[in-house]
């Protein structure tokens, strides 16, 4: 008689797996890590900061709609606060479908770093016109605040004030470039105030009379508003006389 077939005892998933160099899932351990290895690399990239150099000056065609994204988040930003601003206000704001901002920009936080990459652009480019003219000292420093108080309170001079009061809501990713060009801005005052201390007209310490004036006229976006009885001129000139007095001022004061 023919010998009856023993039957075949089934195998379990590990032994299965074993067999055929896969998981339960149907992967091999190693095509699981070459996988996973490729999924942790995309995510760092994606999450990495990217160096870019300051911007191009935003467009006046008004068909350039990042341009007047930029612009009206600006001002939505320095009204209500970054946290207190909505894409769907800033798409009312220019007109468009709530969505479409993120058309132009990935996240409504690239919206906020654009904005203060153009305060940015636009102190550097004030500051770098002043330190361009053949100026004496003293005149170097009141045209340098006098600039900075128009990156503040001049027609449109939304971005500086965000940068000041909203640097919180910045990613830590961010902060590392916006950092980067503040120190731009921040060398060409010092320089204009090593000056100053050279020539024996400012007895403070360079850098520590760059924080309080900074601290001072920034703080003007608090308080300073157009109409209100001073111009940015006198403004300028009540700062300039109060940080470094004229020589003949100060004569008259010992005499």
């Amino acid at each position: 008689m023919p010998s009856r077939r023993q039957p075949v005892k089934p195998r379990s998933p590990a032994e299965a797996s074993k067999r055929h160099g896969t998981s339960g899932h149907g992967k091999s351990s190693e095509a699981r890590k070459t996988s996973g290895s490729t999924r942790g690399t995309k995510t760092a990239k994606r999450n990495a900061p990217v160096r870019r150099a300051l911007p191009a000056p935003l467009a006046d065609d008004e068909a350039n709609r990042r341009a007047d994204i930029v612009r009206a988040s600006a001002r939505l930003f320095r009204e209500k606060g970054f946290a207190g601003t909505t894409v769907r206000d800033i798409a009312n704001a220019v007109g468009m479908r709530s969505g479409s901002p993120f058309y132009h920009f990935g996240t409504k936080v690239d919206i906020l770093v654009a904005v203060m990459e153009e305060g940015l652009r636009q102190g550097l480019e004030e500051t770098r016109a002043v330190l361009a003219r053949e100026l004496p000292p003293r005149e170097r420093l009141r045209a340098l605040i006098a600039a900075h108080l128009h990156t503040i309170h001049g027609p449109g001079s939304d971005f500086i004030p965000v940068l000041l009061y909203d640097w919180r809501s910045l990613p830590e990713a961010h902060r590392k470039q916006i950092v980067a060009w503040r120190d731009q801005y921040d060398a060409a005052w010092q320089r204009a105030l090593e000056d100053l201390h050279r020539e024996g007209t400012l007895a403070a310490d360079p850098k520590l009379a760059r924080l309080f004036i900074f601290g001072a006229v920034n703080f003007s976006a608090l308080w300073y508003r157009p109409g209100g009885g001073l111009t940015l001129s006198q403004v300028a000139d009540a700062a300039i006389d109060f940080l470094v007095p004229r020589i003949e001022s100060r004569a008259a004061a010992i005499a």
